[in-house]
């Protein structure tokens, strides 16, 4: 189970990173990012090299909530030994719906060096984890990155996913072409009038559409070995909401039209009011049996049959 962080390091100041051919120069690219910061779609222009904060709420180094291998993912990470998931606090999105609420906008966690970050990778890979799986990276992916080259140089091998909002900038998505085998996003919503009343972003539909299209291209569709354990390929978690505020026909349309009708779907009917979605109808009720059932024939229907539990 992933674990706490208390107490594991102390705070240091940012290191230096090995440099390792091609990788270096992505650091530097997406530390530069980080100077009037667009890592992600929000482009809040803050300076985070000097500590200021946006909407993320994060600044320089990388803070992390807790860590370790992971039974309670989709079945191809998991496999036998987990899914090796390191969980960073704060996100780029605002949902009012939030089950990790403590760790995304409560900001449980623990800011670390990136010499530390290297240093759990490892730690998960030799605890014999089937993957490295970053829980919402984000907003931290220049630190990921920067982070890699010391971990690459301790032997870490394993398979990196990205298991992210599905709100994500494509020229970030670019610096991590190649790097990452696996990629993870929510499609969270297909009509971004809902996505600005409850994730406070006015575009996640349009930004998510060309994201998930761009994360396809680099690793296509969701490979797994012999044992049913993911290798390489996208996919996609979709989150059932009350009265089809989801969109998921549309959603589902769209994956199969425009992203790959092979594309593996995790349809997740635990949808519960957490965090402030007890003020929002209809938010605030668990989805009905019914309304699961009705996604389900939707996603069929639209041509998806690679159903995570299905």
């Amino acid at each position: 189970m992933p674990r706490s962080l208390e107490g594991r390091f102390p705070t240091r100041e940012r290191p230096t990173w090995v440099g390792h051919v091609g990788l270096q120069e992505r650091i530097e690219t997406a530390y530069g990012l980080l100077e009037a910061c667009r890592l992600c779609p929000r482009r809040c222009g803050v300076n985070r090299l000097k500590g200021e904060k946006g909407f993320c709420r994060s600044g320089l180094l990388p803070i992390i909530s807790s860590y370790g291998p992971h039974f309670g993912e989709e079945r191809p990470l998991v496999g036998l030994r987990g899914s090796g998931t390191i969980f960073f606090t704060h996100c780029n999105l605002g949902c009012v719906f939030c089950q990790n609420y403590d760790i995304s906008h409560g900001g449980h966690g623990r800011e670390i060096s990136l010499e530390q970050l290297a240093d759990l990778m490892v730690e998960l890979q030799e605890e014999g984890c089937h993957n490295l799986n970053f829980v919402t990276p984000t907003h931290f992916s220049a630190q990921i990155l920067a982070a890699l080259p010391q971990a690459i140089a301790q032997g870490l091998n394993l398979p990196l996913v990205y298991n992210c909002g599905g709100y994500e900038s494509l020229e970030v998505l670019g610096l991590l072409e190649g790097l990452f085998d696996i990629y993870m996003p929510d499609l969270k919503f297909a009509d971004s009038q809902i996505g600005q009343a409850y994730c406070a972003v006015p575009d996640y539909f349009e930004v998510a559409r060309e994201a998930l299209k761009e994360m396809h291209r680099q690793v296509g569709d969701l490979l797994m070995d012999e044992r049913g354990i993911a290798q390489r390929g996208l996919l996609i978690r979709h989150l059932v909401l009350p009265n089809g505020l989801a969109g998921t026909q549309e959603a589902m349309e769209f994956l199969a039209h425009e992203v790959s009708r092979h594309t593996y779907v995790n349809l997740m009917d635990q949808y519960r009011p957490c965090y402030e979605a007890s003020r929002h109808a209809p938010l605030n009720r668990r989805i009905t049996r019914a309304e699961f059932e009705e996604a389900l024939r939707i996603t069929q229907q639209a041509g998806l049959y690679r159903l995570d539990g299905f």
